[in-house]
C-alpha cells in the first residue's frame, strides 16, 4: 500500500529541499552543480515572473529592478548565472532568516 502524506508532511519536505538547495547557491561553492530545474524552482519559490523566448528563461519581479535571463546548459543552470541569481538575492534582501 502506498505511503500517503498529509499537506504539512509534503510542505515541509519541501520547504527542507528549498532550504538546502538556497543555502547551496548562497555559498557559492556549487555553482557548476544547480540543475536547471531547481534554478527555476527556487524563482518560482521567490514569486518572480517567468517570460520564456526559445531557450531564454527570463524572470523579473516588481520590486527587483534586475532582469534575470537564465538558459539551460544541458540540464545544469550555467555558472554565472547562479552567480547573477546570488548577487540579486542578497543585493535585494530576498532572503530572510528562515530561508536559509
Amino acid at each position: 500500500m502506498p505511503a500517503r502524506f498529509s499537506r504539512c508532511e509534503l510542505l515541509f519536505d519541501f520547504m527542507s529541499v528549498y532550504r538546502k538547495l538556497l543555502s547551496r547557491i548562497l555559498s557559492g561553492n556549487s555553482d557548476a552543480n544547480i540543475s536547471f530545474d531547481d534554478l527555476l524552482k527556487v524563482m518560482r519559490h521567490l514569486d518572480f515572473e517567468c517570460r520564456i523566448r526559445g531557450s531564454h528563461h527570463i524572470f523579473h519581479r516588481a520590486d527587483v529592478p534586475e532582469i534575470l535571463n537564465f538558459q539551460p546548459k544541458g540540464n545544469q543552470g550555467k555558472p554565472y548565472q547562479i552567480k547573477q541569481l546570488r548577487e540579486v538575492l542578497t543585493k535585494n534582501h530576498l532572503i530572510n532568516e528562515d530561508d536559509t
